[in-house]
């Protein structure tokens, strides 16, 4: 009988200490949190406290991957350090470059809005034309913007970055989720930037012609008060999946959360939730098996990709 007492005993203990071992780093918000951390759809995520480069948790973080339209926080970042004022109008002109197949914009070229309000639409909305136009708008033109994008990611330290458009159009803007937990603590030193991204919904009253469009915001959770959303930013690109930054209240603080390449729509929300019942429980939380398909199916690309790489060098 002792012996039957005995052993569940140094189980429970040894389970106890490998958890406070493994585990230091994954729990510093929760101390309940599994060491293994949530699971999610994602293919790639970092979790981390707001302005702390530490991740609580990441799961393939250091992999660089295409963003999609996340590289409008860089955008975003670029145009309001350099010092032009918000309230320029700004001409909408025909692009240089051709725009890609999914490029579509409500905007009239020739007309003009306030630099803050395409800077409210490139965030909130994930205007194309908007954070083309930012560009092209910067001082030495679009291509010195292009510089500006990587030199600010080399000052962050986003060793795993690399910018060719300001809109995530191109496959070719990569960068890993580590890297844009430190984009995201940098954007979140600015005000405008937390506010322009949360914005729910926004009506845009351009001139030359005169009209108006109505605007809402990429992220559902934005209009959750529950989330306490403070800067926020959706992707999608066919090569990058569904994506998502954003800075949120989870177990009473202000967390970053990046996933990087989720199947669904919802995928990401779905991950978020997780993350956020995580770090409130250490409930690990399940996803669906056609996410995990997905999950494995990129997996195995990724490392195909990488094999075929070091071969060719």
């Amino acid at each position: 009988m002792r012996l039957r007492g005995f052993v569940p005993l140094l189980l429970m203990a040894l389970w106890a200490l490998s958890g406070t071992v493994a585990g230091h780093q994954a729990t510093a918000t929760a101390p309940t949190a599994a060491a293994a951390g949530p699971n999610l759809a994602s293919v790639n995520a970092a979790v981390a406290k707001a302005g702390e480069p530490e991740l609580l948790f990441g799961k393939n973080a250091e992999r660089s991957v295409p963003i999609a339209s996340l590289t409008k926080v860089m955008t975003a970042l670029v145009v309001l350090e350099s010092g032009q004022s918000l309230n320029e109008w700004l001409t909408f002109r025909e692009r240089h470059t051709p725009a890609a197949a999914n490029a579509y914009s409500r905007i009239r070229i020739d007309s003009t809005l306030r630099r803050a309000d395409v800077l409210r639409l490139a965030l909130m909305s994930s205007e194309n034309f908007a954070a083309y136009t930012l560009a092209r708008s910067h001082p030495g033109g679009f291509d010195a913007f292009i510089d500006a994008m990587n030199d600010k990611a080399r000052e962050l330290g986003m060793t795993g970055a690399r910018f060719v458009d300001p809109t995530g159009l191109s496959v070719d803007n990569v960068a890993s989720a580590a890297d844009l937990v430190k984009l995201v603590n940098a954007a979140a030193r600015h005000p405008e930037l937390q506010a322009y991204s949360t914005t729910g919904y926004f009506r845009a009253h351009f001139r030359n012609p005169r009209y108006s469009l109505s605007y809402g915001n990429t992220n559902a959770l934005v209009h959750r008060d529950s989330w306490g959303v403070t800067l926020s930013k959706t992707g999608y690109l066919k090569d990058a999946g569904r994506c998502l930054v954003m800075i949120s209240e989870m177990n009473g603080e202000q967390v970053v959360t990046v996933l990087l390449d989720s199947l669904g729509t919802r995928s990401p929300m779905g991950d978020a939730g997780r993350i956020k019942r995580w770090l409130d429980t250490g409930a690990p939380g399940q996803v669906a098996r056609a996410a995990r398909r997905y999950e494995q199916s990129k997996n195995a690309a990724y490392a195909a990709a990488d094999k075929q790489s070091v071969s060719a060098h």
